[in-house]
């Protein structure tokens, strides 16, 4: 359940200064087509009634965003003030009612909404829930749709690919999003999901991902995600990462945070937590070893100047930083929009490296998209860009079948909405499938996809299409 109880506690810090204006939010339009060089740096936080009293240097600290993320609808409300009416919290409220996550928003990205228009903004739509804009589960979704649990040897780990293990040492996150693939295990429990109860974080719970990865030979690439690494502590970033490193089996190690897109101010402030991550960048490269960064972006307007410095800092370290985006219905479901995320991207040295199509996890069908809008979405963005910084389209399928390129289905029923796969170097012999969400179909297909016997003839028909 929510707790609508806890309001802002701002500290004598937090009002003492008042900057004027930023005045470069006036600067001039970019040329045409370069566009992509347009990062905002004017001080938009001062648009927000609970923090327009708050200076550019307190505000891009990481303490005061990670002090002030907003994790309840009446904390929203007392930051807000008037910018929205009542009937926005009540469809907020609603919202959360129905959804798998827990509301949690860094005062960066709740001030990078646009506010005179939040029902159609796309950041406001992948961390606030509203109940107006919400539709019905597909019939086929399920809590844990990538079937983790299913190929997870200790916990804490999934062990899919043959030379590639992904470690999940914490379940926390510095926000949340509507369309977490892991909403079966992060954060508390909500109304509607229970969560799943893994020991807690910690050296005892490691210690058996870290011995069974020392188990298995074939074992070289290790994905640490979570949750989120951002909420290791430094020395947890350091022991990690020189435990996977320090064995003879592993080559490459990667930290995956979505930190960058929602508080790149730790990497501006927090020297400790930084200075963890790029020691173990350092041993890595003694070691002739790939430790690299992967973070998510959906969106151009996630993409400031701020991060532009926070990229700098990193580079300047020699860190590689990748970017895996997740395909979304109104946040970024169209060719311009995925090519300017992409080229901006680019331009602050973040590689493109995926775009996911959105796993059919609940609550979040209204962010859905079809196979079909984006596979033509992906040929409009390649070609529009050098082919290293344009990221692969891809299903991570159902079911544990891994990540297929979006192209490659052996079936695509288009009137019905499904698609088959196969995997033959994960799980040989399986079909896997995809389901366009049902607002995409026609009134006839959706009919069918109500009427179990029809639903169950659709699905039967498309895998018996595919011979393995």
């Amino acid at each position: 359940m929510h707790d609508l109880t806890s309001t802002l506690d701002f500290n004598l810090a937090d009002t003492q200064h008042v900057d004027p204006p930023s005045s470069r939010s006036s600067s001039p339009a970019p040329q045409p087509g370069l566009e992509h060089r347009d990062l905002r740096d004017d001080d938009y936080w001062r648009g927000i009634p609970g923090f327009a009293h708050v200076s550019a240097d307190h505000f891009h600290t990481h303490t005061f965003q990670a002090r002030h993320s907003v994790t309840n609808v009446q904390q929203l409300r007392d930051t807000l003030g008037h910018l929205v009416p009542d009937s926005f919290f009540k469809d907020l409220s609603d919202g959360l009612q129905r959804a798998p996550m827990a509301l949690r928003i860094s005062p960066y990205l709740l001030s990078l909404i646009d506010w005179a228009n939040p029902i159609d903004d796309p950041i406001r739509a992948q961390f606030m829930p509203l109940a107006s804009t919400q539709q019905p589960d597909h019939p086929c979704v399920r809590l844990d749709s990538l079937g983790e649990q299913a190929d997870s040897p200790v916990p804490g780990l999934t062990h899919r690919y043959r030379d590639k293990a992904l470690f999940l040492p914490l379940n926390s996150c510095p926000v949340y999003c509507r369309f977490c693939t892991r909403s079966y295990a992060i954060g508390g429990d909500t109304t509607a999901v229970g969560k799943l109860k893994l020991p807690p974080p910690g050296i005892a719970r490691w210690e058996k991902a870290f011995t069974y990865i020392e188990s298995r030979p074939e074992l070289e690439d290790i994905v640490i995600s979570g949750g989120d690494t951002y909420n290791l502590k430094a020395e947890h970033i350091r022991l990690i990462g020189e435990r996977l490193l320090a064995m003879p089996n592993i080559r490459r190690i990667r930290y995956a945070t979505k930190g960058l897109a929602v508080m790149p101010q730790k990497i501006l402030t927090d020297t400790t937590w930084v200075d963890a991550l790029t020691s173990v960048v350092a041993t890595g490269r003694r070691l002739h070893k790939d430790v690299v960064l992967h973070t998510h972006f959906n969106h151009p307007r996630e993409i400031t100047e701020v991060t532009r410095r926070a990229t700098d800092r990193l580079m300047e370290h020699g860190l590689h930083i990748r970017c895996q985006t997740v395909l979304q219905h109104g946040v970024n479901d169209s060719p311009e929009t995925m090519q300017l995320l992409v080229q901006r991207l680019a331009y602050v040295n973040i590689h493109p490296y995926y775009v996911y199509f959105h796993d059919m996890v609940p609550g979040v069908e209204d962010l859905r998209t079809s196979l079909a809008s984006g596979l033509e979405i992906e040929k409009h963005v390649r070609g529009s860009t050098a082919g290293f910084n344009t990221p692969s389209f891809v299903v991570d399928t159902m079911g544990g079948g891994g990540k297929r390129d979006a192209h490659s289905f052996e079936h695509y029923d288009r009137e019905n909405g499904v698609a088959v796969f196969t995997s033959p170097a994960v799980k040989p012999g399986a079909k896997f499938l995809y389901f366009d969400p049902l607002a995409t179909l026609s009134a006839t297909a959706r009919h069918r996809w109500h009427s179990p016997a029809e639903r169950d003839q659709i699905i039967s028909t498309a895998l018996n299409s595919v011979e393995v």
